[in-house]
């Protein structure tokens, strides 16, 4: 794989790790609470003002144009199994961010998600 290609595949990986929190950030504003007909409107009217959420979608918009461009230079069978990346990504931010637990059984689990990475990107 070229570096651009790389550089490519890593950037989308990245933005939908970024869409992730941005959006998980501007959820948290609302707190828990019910979705009903009572309330639709004003939780999605809520959601729909968050610049956080608002940023997360813009981040997914623009790694569907960076995908794209990746995959004229990856095989997808190559570049698919790389987005599994995200969670190892995500995993990590999230327990500096969020405080989420990162616990043994989350760490072997990402510890083999990048053993399998590497099997594919070197096939």
């Amino acid at each position: 794989m070229s570096a651009v290609a790389f550089a490519l595949v890593l950037t989308g990986v990245l933005l939908n790790a970024a869409a992730q929190l941005l959006i998980k950030s501007g959820a948290e504003t609302a707190g828990r609470f019910q979705f009903t007909l009572a309330n639709i409107w004003h939780a999605g009217l809520h959601f729909a003002l968050q610049w956080q959420i608002l940023l997360g979608l813009a981040c997914y918009a623009v790694s569907v144009v960076v995908w794209i461009l990746a995959l004229t230079r990856v095989q997808v069978s190559i570049a698919y199994p790389m987005l599994s990346l995200g969670y190892v990504v995500t995993a990590f931010a999230a327990w500096w961010l969020f405080g989420e637990a990162l616990t043994a059984q989350k760490l072997i689990g990402i510890a083999i998600i990048i053993i399998g990475v590497v099997v594919v990107a070197r096939a």
